[in-house]
């Protein structure tokens, strides 16, 4: 069984990548990963993510009490206690406000038109969340709605949060999303992005074990 201190080394390692790779800036974002006894490692609110170190970890039980660590959880504990709560499978969750995705979802955009083979065939879709203010027990009712069908999610104004059975799972969702939004940025400006057929649409999903999206998915004509 792995010990405590490999969890926080990944927390540290995908804060780092986080960081660096502009998906966020100052104090912003979080991650977390549920432990084999069940309580949950979280960043700290108001710490830079590329710089954290072992010591500035926080341990929480799954009502959000503080069992280990110094200083405050992230202020997004709820929204993190809601994914592990209704999804078993997932050991990990990573939240960013990366640029071009932010972007997206400032305007109101979901990510659930089937213009990319990549993403279809991954992730199925990114569903755009309804707006809650952040750290609210609302916004983790409004994220819990999709947590059955998706593991990526815009985040009405506020970011993107992505799922995994490990760290580097979730960030790599992440990063999806945020060259997913580069590409569509680019796209757009360029013509008008086409869409997969529901054909192409329905094999991809099939593929991927996420058929039960389909009636989210916008796709193109035969």
């Amino acid at each position: 069984m792995r010990g405590i201190e490999s969890y926080k080394a990944d927390i540290i390692e995908f804060g780092r990548r986080l960081y660096e790779r502009d998906l966020i800036g100052a104090a912003e974002g979080n991650l977390s990963a549920r432990l084999p006894d069940g309580r949950v490692l979280i960043t700290p609110s108001a710490a830079n993510k590329g710089r954290l170190e072992s010591g500035d970890m926080i341990v929480v039980d799954l009502e959000g009490n503080v069992i280990e660590g110094n200083g405050e959880p992230s202020s997004e504990i709820k929204l993190h206690l809601e994914v592990y709560d209704l999804r078993a499978d997932v050991n990990a969750v990573c939240h960013a406000h990366p640029v071009y995705a932010t972007a997206f979802s400032a305007v109101g955009r979901s990510f659930n038109s089937a213009v990319l083979p990549e993403i279809v065939g991954t992730l199925g879709g990114i569903p755009l969340v309804e707006y809650a203010p952040p750290g609210s027990e609302e916004l983790a009712r409004n994220l819990g709605r999709y947590l059955n069908r998706y593991d990526a999610f815009l985040l009405r104004s506020h970011g993107a949060v992505a799922l995994g059975k490990t760290c580097e799972e979730a960030f790599n969702r992440l990063e999806s999303v945020e060259r997913f939004a580069r590409i569509l940025y680019i796209a757009e400006r360029i013509g008008r992005p086409g869409l997969l057929s529901r054909a192409e649409t329905i094999r991809l999903l099939e593929k991927a074990g996420r058929i039960d999206v389909l009636d989210e998915i916008i796709f193109g004509e035969e």
